[in-house]
């Protein structure tokens, strides 16, 4: 599986000329490999060329997958997140990126409870107002972030954007720009021993790079790492 090598390396070094053109380290970038539809041989070949962190977008793909999966990546739920499924994924992920509800953040709360162990979130922000996307409003924000720091078992790390599909990813920009703004402004107007506001999850194989520029602490990246997705 060659192509698993020339294509994480073509990304990382696309990672580095980002960096390097806003003056930052290419270290401060997580490259999530989203795995959706890719099946455990192919993950684990990824491993080797050097993937440490697999997305998943299905809870029922992480259940089927996870036991074929060589140990040592961590797993990353990046997908919408059914409340009644969390129980399914509360001890095999490290961080769920899509939390956009209290409804959901209390689900996570009891199950993570229930497991002992403190579960590292992302809210999800949809500052673009697209409809079909899931995410809580902007206005909305502060106000979530406040409730869910009332429970004992989430730790807050920070914030997840989707951006709109575009053919030009300067499109999305101003979005990115957004998203980095915001996520500033929380980390100085909040303070809570269980938000760190280190994480902004940000840019796809499309748009990766403009959302380094502006940002970025995570990129999730599947087709330009594993090709085509078989939908089959």
């Amino acid at each position: 599986m060659d192509y698993l090598k020339i294509n994480l390396d073509a990304i990382n070094q696309k990672i580095v000329q980002a960096c390097q053109r806003v003056g930052r380290s290419p270290e401060e970038i997580t490259l999530i490999a989203v795995s959706k539809t890719v099946e455990a041989d192919v993950m684990n070949a990824s491993v080797e060329y050097g993937v440490q962190v697999f997305g998943e977008n299905k809870v029922q793909e992480i259940r089927r997958k996870f036991p074929d999966v060589v140990s040592g990546p961590k797993w990353h739920l990046i997908g919408h997140l059914q409340s009644n499924k969390v129980k399914y994924i509360i001890d095999k992920v490290e961080l769920i990126h899509s939390v956009d509800s209290f409804k959901l953040a209390e689900e996570i709360n009891k199950r993570a409870g229930l497991e002992n162990r403190l579960m590292d979130v992302l809210i999800q922000v949809d500052i673009a107002e697209e409809t079909q996307k899931f995410g809580c409003d902007k206005d909305e924000l502060y106000q979530l972030i406040k409730d869910i720091l009332k429970l004992d078992h989430i730790r807050i790390k920070g914030l997840m954007f989707i951006a709109p599909f575009v053919d030009n990813p300067e499109e999305v920009r101003v979005y990115f720009k957004e998203m980095k703004q915001l996520f500033d402004q929380i980390k100085v107007e909040i303070k809570h021993d269980h938000l760190s506001m280190d994480t902004l999850s940000m840019g796809m194989t499309g748009d990766f790079e403009v959302a380094i520029e502006e940002g970025a602490t995570m990129i999730r990246v599947g087709t330009g790492i594993f090709g085509k997705r078989n939908y089959s």
